[in-house]
């Protein structure tokens, strides 16, 4: 039986229903989902759960405290979450990009 995981990021235009993807070597199988807001991240990762036996959450790091906690108690104890955080300049470099990106407009 292989690992499965999913990874989480955010864009201001996503739609989980069609930015998602799926990676199968056959020992590990990663879905990658991106989300608009929290209710389409809690929703994503009941179903990953639920549907494809996740095991493991990585979460990008736009995600809040408190969301990062809500989602742990929607996946249950059967499932981690981690979180991808950056070092202060690595994530200026990530802000600005995403602000010339037109992110926040």
């Amino acid at each position: 039986m292989p690992f499965k995981a999913a990874f989480l990021a955010h864009a201001p235009d996503a739609d989980p229903e069609k930015h998602r993807s799926v990676i199968d070597t056959g020992k590990y199988v990663l879905f990658v989902t991106v989300v608009s807001n929290q209710e389409q991240a809690l929703a994503e990762c009941r179903r990953l759960v639920a549907d494809e036996g996740i095991t493991s959450v990585l979460l990008c790091p736009g995600f809040t405290n408190r969301e990062i906690a809500e989602i742990d108690e929607a996946v249950g104890a059967g499932c981690g979450v981690n979180v991808a955080r950056g070092d202060p300049p690595g994530s200026r470099v990530a802000i600005q990009s995403m602000q010339e990106a037109g992110w926040w407009d």
